[in-house]
């Protein structure tokens, strides 16, 4: 059974022992449990980090942990915030601690972490067929009366087979299940069709083993997206939820969940959410928006719903890869020590932000990535970069989703550097 609260589970992480699997860490406290240096309290610039390394704002992500927050209590929302975007349990339980339902998540080795660290409510944003992954949900379900789990189902096959698994397992326990509306032909996974859906239904309720929660999705695969379409495919899923309703589907229920929410559409997920009818049960207004907690300089800048209604807030990019000149061949090109090992470039390169020398920073002006190879930035320079070898270059990111995958564990610096914590992924 996983811990009650997480919190031993949390404490043994701070007993680890720091050496040459963490890079970018002090080489001089190898040995050290991070803990030990935690207290020690190091500047980021000054203490003995080595190039790259990648830093998480202290003051930003606590800023985006209540900005969210409040956003969901305003519109009425839970929120299961997407877990895979950081994998990382103290930003979970931070989460949680800031009013989050529970953690989504997408594949079993995640739920296993989460567990671990004594998640209590997970949505696994995912169909779920795998025998040994639902052996090992019925045994968690068994064995903690008060651990949800939710998933995916979007055929009657599916359906099948994990009524199946969950037999052999001798489950004694139902496992909640959600029938999935695509977002459109072509769309990624889900039902094509409201008579598909309720075929999966059906067969949801004649499986022993299985019962029926609700009805989700996800918006930010809508062909095309724009308001109109992703507000559209909302109400479809809505609709789906009454109707499922009218039916009786869900008797016996605590509540009706209806789920939807990435990072892009947020505000439209809340816009028809508000719309939902009185059902016959309570209605669990299900967001899973997870991009927020470090948000980005690129994609998700670029896409957040805050900048179509700026009067909700703003996030603020969290993350900032620090590397260091190494190479400057020419007055138009220079390199620094970090590439695709280190920096998120599956949808758009680093953005140079800053340079330091020597305990000075200001702004990159002139300074443009223009490419990475596995642990070399190409930087494009002007006339106007003042950049020398042995300069740090401060890049912002794009996608956090591809970002914490690669630091396994992760400075979190207050403005001045000083370091406050060390945030620990599991991919």
């Amino acid at each position: 059974m996983a811990l009650d609260t997480g919190t031993e589970a949390l404490a043994r992480l701070a007993e680890e022992r720091v050496d040459h699997r963490f890079k970018g860490l002090p080489p001089d406290a190898d040995g050290l449990t991070v803990a030990e240096l935690t207290r020690q309290g190091r500047n980021l610039f000054t203490g003995g980090f080595t190039t790259p390394v990648l830093a998480l704002s202290a003051e930003r992500l606590e800023h985006n942990l209540r900005l969210m927050e409040t956003y969901a209590t305003r519109h009425g929302l839970a929120f299961a915030p997407h877990g895979k975007t950081s994998m990382a349990p103290q930003l979970f339980h931070r989460q949680i601690e800031h009013g989050a339902w529970g953690i989504t998540l997408a594949v079993p080795h995640q739920v296993r972490v989460a567990r671990a660290f004594g998640i209590q409510r997970v949505f696994l944003a995912n169909e779920l067929v795998d025998a040994a992954a639902l052996r090992w949900i019925s045994s968690e379900l068994d064995a903690d009366p008060d651990f949800r789990f939710v998933c995916y189902a979007d055929s009657v096959r599916g359906v099948g087979l994990m009524d199946a698994a969950l037999s052999d397992a001798g489950a004694s326990r139902p496992v909640d299940v959600v029938v999935e509306l695509a977002a459109g032909e072509g769309a990624r996974t889900g039902v094509r069709t409201e008579a598909e859906c309720a075929a999966v239904a059906d067969a949801v309720a004649g499986a022993r083993t299985l019962r029926l929660a609700g009805v989700a999705g996800y918006e930010g695969e809508v062909p095309d997206a724009d308001p109109e379409k992703v507000h559209a495919w909302l109400r479809r899923l809505v609709a789906l939820a009454v109707d499922f309703d009218k039916a009786g589907r869900f008797d016996g229920l605590a509540d009706i969940m209806v789920s939807a929410g990435g990072s892009a559409w947020f505000d439209a997920v809340a816009d028809v959410f508000a719309e939902v009818p009185d059902l016959s049960l309570p209605v669990l207004k299900l967001l899973r928006s997870g991009a927020y907690v470090s948000h980005d300089d690129g994609h998700y800048r670029e896409l957040t719903p805050f900048n179509r209604v700026p009067e909700e807030g703003a996030l603020e990019p969290a993350f900032r890869l620090w590397s260091q000149v190494v190479s400057r061949p020419s007055p138009e090109q220079a390199f620094t020590n970090a590439g695709k090992r280190d920096a998120a470039y599956d949808l758009h390169l680093p953005f140079a932000q800053v340079v330091r020398r020597d305990g000075a920073e200001r702004v990159a002006t002139g300074v443009e990535v223009t490419g990475l190879s596995d642990q070399h930035a190409w930087l494009r320079t002007t006339a106007e970069a003042d950049l020398e070898v042995g300069d740090w270059l401060g890049t912002g990111l794009s996608h956090p989703c591809t970002s914490f995958d690669k630091w396994q564990l992760i400075p979190l610096a207050q403005a001045d550097g000083t370091v406050v914590d060390y945030i620990r992924t599991f991919f």
